[in-house]
């Protein structure tokens, strides 16, 4: 045992609020259970109490944790930006590049905002979704509106799961008054073939009641297809405040939970309402703007609550396990796995950068920081090979080329 941590068996430390830089990991425990604490030589352990079965660890960030590399104690993944990627056909253009699937062939799905473009680059819009090959080449575009279905009106999220199938979902809000877009909140989850042709719909266009409602979703953010369950999990997060499970066949509401696996709260606002203070540690009882969700091949599932700045863990029964927040800038805006057998890495977009944290202890252990990055994205995702896609809205998209794994610092 080193020092510190004897220093911290021999008598407990007590602080007021953390800094507002302060790294805040949660860990849900039960009376009983042991706790073990590693104290890293690069931080202080600024404070540790125990309030309502709620373990909080309080990090005051030092020139390492700043700069994660100094401290690092693993080997972490090396990324280059791809600036040849991708190759859009010179009759096309692209709108706000929103969100990103990628199907089992590695072909990059793009969901796009043609309603974005300028007026003298409309007639050349190409169609929401638009597919590119892991080289950048186009493959072809489909979407938009169609009969038998509500599509987006304004294009949020793409997910493409384990049998092929395309979700696609809108956050346009009835009052939102956006420019070029009909006054129709978008309340509905669908379901593609990978042809494009229709299959399902979950909910309908401006019908939803809120968190309570089974039936429809209120502008949501982004879905995940877990295939031992077949379940889609949703992030209901733009005019509701909860993640909801379906059947991915069937469309059968299956449950929901809000954040730390309460009873979903939160009222519904089209204007996205950002805290101006982070006073409480443990963060608001409820989700604000949930913008993004992955489940893990061993089923936890991860909710990026983007408001708050936090990554909220669960299992998938929506048994809240442990948190992650970082309220000094901007955290959780998206996030994605590493491609490693055993998705060690989870990718959470920050401010200007994306960190990378321990998926199962939820430590942020680096930062992907290459030369020529877009930013932290709006969303994110990875193919097999471990390269890193990145939406990053108007300012368009990019390709980061996995490249390895550093090496393991000497001990």
């Amino acid at each position: 045992m080193d020092e510190a941590a004897k220093a911290l068996n021999r008598r407990p430390v007590a602080f007021g609020d953390p800094p507002a830089s302060a790294i805040v990991v949660f860990y849900r425990i039960h009376r009983g259970d042991a706790i073990m604490l590693r104290i890293s030589r690069f931080a202080l352990l600024l404070a540790s109490i125990a309030v309502a079965g709620v373990q909080t660890v309080w990090l005051l960030p030092t020139p390492a944790a700043a700069q994660p590399s100094q401290a690092q104690t693993r080997s972490l993944p090396v990324f280059e930006v791809d600036p040849s990627w991708p190759k859009v056909p010179p009759q096309f253009r692209l709108g706000d590049a929103s969100s990103i699937g990628i199907d089992a062939q590695d072909n990059v799905w793009i969901l796009h905002r043609p309603r974005t473009l300028k007026p003298d680059q409309v007639d050349k819009a190409a169609k929401p979704i638009v597919i590119f090959d892991a080289g950048g080449n186009f493959v072809r575009a489909w979407g938009g509106a169609g009969s038998g279905y509500d599509g987006p009106e304004r294009e949020h999220g793409i997910h493409i799961d384990h049998k092929g199938f395309i979700w696609v979902g809108g956050n346009n809000c009835a009052d939102g008054a956006l420019l070029g877009l009909r006054p129709v909140a978008d309340d509905a989850l669908l379901k593609f073939a990978p042809d494009g042709k229709f299959v399902m719909q979950i909910g309908r266009s401006d019908q939803s009641k809120g968190n309570t409602d089974t039936n429809n979703v209120h502008r949501a953010a982004d879905a995940w297809v877990h295939a031992p369950t077949n379940e889609v999990f949703v992030a209901d997060g733009y005019g509701n405040t909860r993640v909801v499970v379906f059947d991915a066949d069937s469309g059968a509401f299956k449950r929901m939970w809000g954040a730390f696996g309460n009873k979903p709260t939160g009222a519904d606002s089209c204007k996205v309402i950002s805290p101006k203070t982070f006073p409480d540690a443990e963060g608001p009882p409820n989700f604000n703007v949930v913008h993004a969700l992955r489940v893990s091949k061993d089923g936890m599932v991860y909710v990026a609550d983007r408001e708050n700045r936090r990554v909220q863990m669960f299992s998938a029964d929506g048994k809240f396990v442990k948190q992650l927040i970082r309220t000094a800038a901007p955290f959780a805006r998206d996030l994605a796995f590493s491609a490693d057998p055993g998705q060690q890495f989870l990718y959470v977009g920050a401010e200007k950068d994306i960190a990378v944290v321990d998926r199962k202890t939820l430590e942020v252990v680096g930062a992907i920081q290459v030369p020529g990055i877009l930013g932290a994205g709006h969303h994110i995702a990875t193919d097999s090979k471990g390269n890193l896609y990145i939406a990053q809205t108007a300012r368009g998209l990019q390709k980061l080329v996995f490249k390895g794994m550093s090496a393991a610092p000497d001990r």
